[in-house]
C-alpha cells in the first residue's frame, strides 16, 4: 500500500495520470454519498460514470508505453528518506558495498542497523570495499571527482575515507554471527554500489553515479535495480561489484604497517618536500 501511494505521490509531482486520478476521485467521492440516498442526483452519478467510461475508452486508444516510469527507477538520495537503509534491511541476509569513502551510508547508526539485522545471521554477509587511501593517485583523483565538483561541500574525501576505515577495523573486531570483510581498491570507476541480498530473487541494486558535476553530493542520481525489473542488468552491475571484489586486496594485518599509515607517511613526506 506504501508502494502505491508513493507511486501515486510521484506521478502527481511530475504531473502524471492527473485526468485519471481526478476521475478516480470523483467517482469515489460519489460512491461514498451515494450511500446517503438521495444526496446525490441521478444526473450527477450518471455524469460520473460516463466520465469514468470516456476516459477508459481513450486510454485504450493510447500506445504502448514502457513498463514503469524512468523516475520509478532514477532518484536521487532523497529517496532515502522514503525508504531509508534500516528498513531495507530487516530480514536481508548479505549486504554489498562499494564506495571511494562509503562515509555517508557506513555512519555509526548504519553500523549498529547492519550488527543487529546482516550480521545478525549465520549466513549473514556483508562485503564493503573503499579505496585504498596509500594509492595517492586514486586519492587525488576522488579529491577532484567528489570534493572539487562540488558547489556545496560538507566532507573531504581524504578524511571521510579515513572515518571510514576506523569503522571497518572495528567493526572487524566484532564478535557475531555473520560473515564481514573489508577490502581496498586503487581506482574510483565514477559510481557507488550498494547491493541488498544480490544473489536473492528479491534482491535489489542501487547504482550511485558521481557526474562531473553536483550541486551537492545529496544531488547524485542514482538507478536502482531488481531482478523483476531486468534480468540483464541486474546481473550486470552484480558482476561490476564481483570485479571490483576481486581486484581489490585486503587490508595488512593487524600488527603490520597499515595502508592508513603509509598514506599519512606519504602526504607528509610529499608535503615536506
Amino acid at each position: 500500500m506504501r508502494d502505491a501511494f508513493r507511486r501515486i505521490g510521484l506521478d502527481l509531482k511530475n504531473r502524471r495520470n492527473v485526468d485519471a486520478y481526478v476521475v478516480a476521485a470523483m467517482a469515489l467521492v460519489l460512491a461514498v454519498l451515494s450511500v446517503a440516498g438521495d444526496v446525490v442526483s441521478e444526473q450527477l452519478r450518471w455524469a460520473g460514470l460516463l466520465a469514468g467510461v470516456g476516459l477508459l475508452v481513450y486510454r485504450v486508444t493510447l500506445p504502448d508505453s514502457a513498463t514503469g516510469a524512468v523516475d520509478d527507477v532514477l532518484n536521487d538520495r532523497s529517496d532515502f528518506e522514503d525508504r531509508p537503509l534500516r528498513s531495507r534491511l530487516q530480514g536481508a541476509r548479505e549486504l554489498w558495498v562499494f564506495a571511494p569513502s562509503a562515509v555517508n551510508l557506513l555512519s555509526v547508526q548504519t553500523c549498529d542497523v547492519l550488527r543487529n539485522t546482516v550480521l545478525r545471521h549465520p549466513q549473514g554477509v556483508l562485503r564493503v570495499v573503499v579505496l585504498d587511501p596509500a594509492d595517492q593517485t586514486a586519492v587525488r583523483l576522488a579529491v577532484r571527482q567528489l570534493d572539487d565538483s562540488v558547489d556545496y561541500p560538507l566532507q573531504q574525501f581524504p578524511a571521510s575515507l579515513s572515518t571510514t576505515l576506523g569503522h571497518l577495523r572495528l567493526m572487524s573486531t566484532w564478535q557475531v554471527h555473520g560473515s564481514f570483510e573489508y577490502r581496498l581498491l586503487d581506482f574510483n570507476p565514477g559510481f557507488s554500489l550498494v547491493a541488498i541480498d544480490p544473489s536473492a530473487k528479491h534482491g535489489t541494486i542501487i547504482v550511485e553515479f558521481h557526474a562531473f558535476h553536483n550541486e551537492a553530493t545529496s544531488s547524485r542520481m542514482h538507478l536502482e535495480i531488481t531482478r523483476q525489473g531486468s534480468e540483464r542488468w541486474y546481473s550486470y552491475w552484480s558482476d561490476q561489484f564481483d570485479h571490483i571484489w576481486r581486484a581489490a586486496v585486503p587490508p595488512a594485518p593487524a600488527g603490520d604497517e597499515t595502508t592508513a599509515g603509509r598514506a599519512a607517511e606519504s602526504t607528509t613526506t610529499r608535503e615536506a618536500k
